[in-house]
């Protein structure tokens, strides 16, 4: 089988085009034919130097196909299911950017009817990072879903991004009001096409009033992308008992904050990461998003507010470049028919 590979941390040019025999899937594995990979900022990040100890990697936590072959133990999946795969190079050498990944059974999700590879590739670490900042507030909802969030504001921050996208489709279908900040006009697009009610240029003027403006009360729940940047502002404008989840560093990585003003408003801060989730947390989030996708809630595409780029396996280092350079929309590697 094909698959991209590489032996040293470093530029996308470690990246490498190989054969390789096709693995064979053991007790409680399963081996998916993969259609689709999805590119995260997590793939090109390991591959620079955050990850290390195996001799050979491929990379790519997300990806679509149909399961190719089933280990021995394995219920609930058989072979010919379209499925959409989960954290599939956590805690292992080998991905997605292959022709073929053997995976545990519980990192393989059934891919509902409708939903195509496509989306199927593209739902993973965004989306599942999405319900998790959506849920994590005591105050807030366990689970996702139609009326879980109904009379709450949601601000989404950089919401023409992955998972911005995500969290903006998953608390429009949950019930909320959202609103996005963008950095343009076009980006506020996007923002609209994925659901967002409202979007506040950040570049222009006060955002906190503009944001104000729309929710008077507060917000109660901010998906936060920059938080060296924006903590003031999450403060100014979230509510009383209300919720940043801050699920990446854009912009620095170092925060510095007014610990009053935090306090007085009895604030809930999250930090949080997909890898070191609690497994009944992470499988609560794949059957809320699955179910999602099964009612048309999550899209993909231009309308959708979320472009999609195209690239061949062969050409996975454009792909891994092309995210480290911060394309709008998401990377998809096209690894077979």
């Amino acid at each position: 089988m094909r698959a991209v590979v590489y032996r040293e941390t470093g530029p996308s040019s470690v990246l490498q085009l190989v054969e390789r025999d096709r693995p064979e899937p053991g007790a409680g594995e399963v081996r998916v034919r993969v259609v689709r990979a999805g590119v995260n900022p997590t793939d090109w990040k390991f591959r620079a130097g955050m990850m290390s100890g195996y001799d050979e990697v491929t990379p790519g936590q997300d990806g679509a196909g149909v399961v190719d072959a089933v280990g021995a133990g394995v219920t609930g999946l058989a072979v010919g299911d379209r499925v959409w795969l989960v954290l599939a190079q956590h805690g292992r050498a080998h991905g997605t950017a292959a022709e073929y990944t053997v995976q545990p059974a519980e990192h393989v999700v059934p891919l509902p009817d409708g939903a195509d590879f496509d989306l199927g590739a593209s739902i993973g670490v965004p989306a599942v990072t999405a319900h998790r900042a959506l849920t994590g507030s005591e105050f807030g909802p366990a689970r996702l879903g139609p009326g879980a969030l109904e009379g709450r504001v949601v601000l989404v921050a950089g919401g023409a991004g992955a998972v911005g996208n995500a969290a903006i489709q998953l608390a429009r279908w949950s019930g909320a009001t959202v609103i996005s900040t963008v950095s343009s006009d076009e980006k506020g697009a996007l923002a609209v096409a994925a659901g967002a009610h409202h979007t506040v240029n950040y570049t222009v003027g006060d955002p906190a009033a503009a944001i104000s403006a729309v929710a008077p009360d507060g917000v109660d729940i901010a998906v936060e992308v920059a938080p060296a940047q924006n903590i003031t502002l999450d403060l100014d404008v979230v509510k009383v008992h209300g919720l940043v989840s801050i699920y990446a560093n854009n912009g620095g990585d170092e925060m510095t904050m007014p610990l009053r003003a935090a306090f007085g408003k009895n604030l809930r801060l999250q930090f949080l990461i997909l890898y070191t989730l609690d497994a009944g947390l992470l499988r609560a989030a794949v059957d809320d998003v699955r179910a999602a996708v099964a009612a048309g809630a999550l899209r993909v595409g231009a309308d959708a507010g979320l472009p999609l780029h195209h690239y061949p396996l062969a050409e996975t280092a454009a792909a891994h470049d092309a995210v480290e350079g911060g394309v709008v929309g998401k990377v998809l590697i096209d690894v077979s028919d």
